[in-house]
């Protein structure tokens, strides 16, 4: 029986990658896409919805289907007020887990952060934490959160401290080793494959950290 999945952060890097995989997979033949701004032209088997997801529970009725996909998440440079910052990576995940359990749907993924902490000093950190833990509380029989290390891949936009960081951490990759692995540089379409992995083979584990998401989407 095909599949309806359900994208949010479809025009991001990891998103539009993950969005391009479901296309191409024969396992879905619905992809609807909750969006701010159209992506443009898609296949007849992508479906957009266009407005404001900041209020995403006015998409109630449209918001049905098998796996919902969360690439959603800005930065500092790009929304420095905190307020709007925690509306866009706290709300918009939280919600659509809200919409999960009202809507009866089973499977949840979402891209969280290496550094996710609900105890952390730091504002982005401690964010992506209480997401985690707000997710989490929705018992959603089959949630995974990912927390990627620096994620590779052709950005649109210019992030000039974080290539900075990818050099860095380029260089000092071969060494990370061990226990050292989960903070390689994992590339976009890595992320992609995994979160698709995940939310067809529904392994016991919740919470994948970097070499772990690493390992799924090399499966």
């Amino acid at each position: 029986m095909k599949k309806t999945a359900i994208i949010l952060g479809a025009s991001g890097l990891t998103g539009s990658l993950l969005l391009n995989q479901l296309i191409a997979d024969d396992r879905y033949d619905s992809i609807k896409v909750f969006t701010r701004k159209s992506l443009g032209k898609q296949p007849s088997k992508v479906h957009e919805f266009v407005g404001d997801i900041l209020n995403l529970d006015k998409f109630k009725k449209h918001f049905t289907g098998n796996e919902v996909y969360v690439c959603i998440g800005t930065t500092a440079k790009k929304t420095p007020d905190k307020a709007l910052y925690h509306e866009i990576d706290f709300g918009i995940p939280v919600a659509a887990a809200q919409l999960c359990v009202e809507n009866h749907i089973e499977t949840f993924l979402v891209v969280s952060a290496m550094g996710a902490n609900v105890k952390s000093r730091i504002f982005y950190n401690r964010t992506k934490g209480e997401m985690e833990q707000k997710v989490l509380s929705k018992n959603i029989p089959n949630t995974y959160i990912l927390r990627p290390s620096f994620i590779g891949g052709n950005r649109e936009e210019h992030r000039p401290g974080e290539k900075i960081g990818m050099v860095i951490a380029k260089f000092i990759q071969p060494m990370m080793v061990g226990s050292l692995k989960k903070y390689r540089i994992i590339e976009a379409e890595t992320i992609a494959r995994a979160m698709i992995y995940l939310a067809n083979k529904k392994p016991a584990t919740k919470l994948v950290l970097s070499d772990g998401i690493e390992t799924f989407g090399s499966a």
